[in-house]
């Protein structure tokens, strides 16, 4: 079997910087062990089956480890290789998923998602959490699928080093710490070892629960978002209410057959 697949660098215009994401594309379905498989092969933070026979595109998700409900990167990383290769004349792409309907628009360089938007809670007993991140914070946040760590400056955000081992064990899909940004609104880090990802390069999904929070805080709906990993990456967002709109670019990096 051959499948067309691609790799594109997400919430980026300069190669080598953003998120990396596979995106292989399906003209009929395969076994989710095989999807699984080339996932961990791509050893990619994740890869996006994109099943481009069905209305609407059907999309999923895999980590190296396990399959996800949604991932901002990967989609973003699979509308571009959509709007370039297969739908030149469109502007909005309809992905149905295991999140539900995914609205994806194009306007210039920027792609568009459009997520369901995330809610949190404080955590009042938040010692093994800061213990986790490697932090002191007295804000923390439990949202539907990650804990949220809330520091003072970008400075100590960057000097950041979570135990990685007690992040796994969190009743949470992950980590994600954020800070007032000096540029930007505010900056984040992001960690998923439980998905055997120590630290995400840069998470779209992520600003689905980061948004809710800063626009909160910061009295107002559009904000500038950094991801200050290693790799960096660059979002612009919108908060509206039930959804966040989550803007970025992207640049595609490899384009291959896989034989599977």
């Amino acid at each position: 079997m051959q499948l067309k697949v691609f790799q594109v660098d997400a919430f980026t215009s300069s190669l080598f910087k953003g998120n990396p994401a596979a995106v292989v594309i399906l003209e009929n379905e395969i076994p989710d062990e095989l999807m699984q498989n080339i996932a961990f092969e791509n050893n990619l933070s994740e890869t996006a089956y994109i099943l481009i026979n069905k209305s609407p595109i059907e999309i999923r998700w895999f980590s190296p480890t396990a399959e996800v409900d949604l991932c901002g990167h990967a989609t973003l990383a699979s509308a571009k290789i959509l709007f370039k290769h297969y739908l030149p004349n469109e502007k909005q792409i309809i992905f149905d998923s295991k999140s539900g309907e995914l609205i994806v628009t194009q306007s210039d360089s920027l792609i568009t998602l459009n997520f369901p938007s995330d809610t949190f809670e404080k955590v009042d007993n938040n010692d093994e959490v800061n213990q986790a991140a490697n932090t002191c914070s007295k804000e923390i946040y439990k949202g539907r699928d990650d804990y949220l760590v809330i520091l003072e400056s970008e400075a100590e955000l960057k000097k950041l080093t979570p135990n990685f081992q007690q992040v796994s064990e969190l009743d949470a899909r992950g980590l994600i710490v954020s800070a007032p940004g000096n540029t930007a609104d505010f900056v984040s880090r992001c960690f998923f070892p439980q998905l055997g990802v120590n630290e995400d390069p840069v998470t779209g999904s992520a600003h689905t629960l980061l948004m809710p929070y800063w626009s909160n805080r910061l009295g107002k709906n559009k904000l500038t978002a950094n991801q200050i990993s290693q790799r960096g990456g660059v979002l612009y967002c919108e908060y509206e209410g039930t959804r966040t709109l989550i803007s970025g670019k992207a640049i595609v990096f490899l384009t291959g057959m896989i034989e599977a």
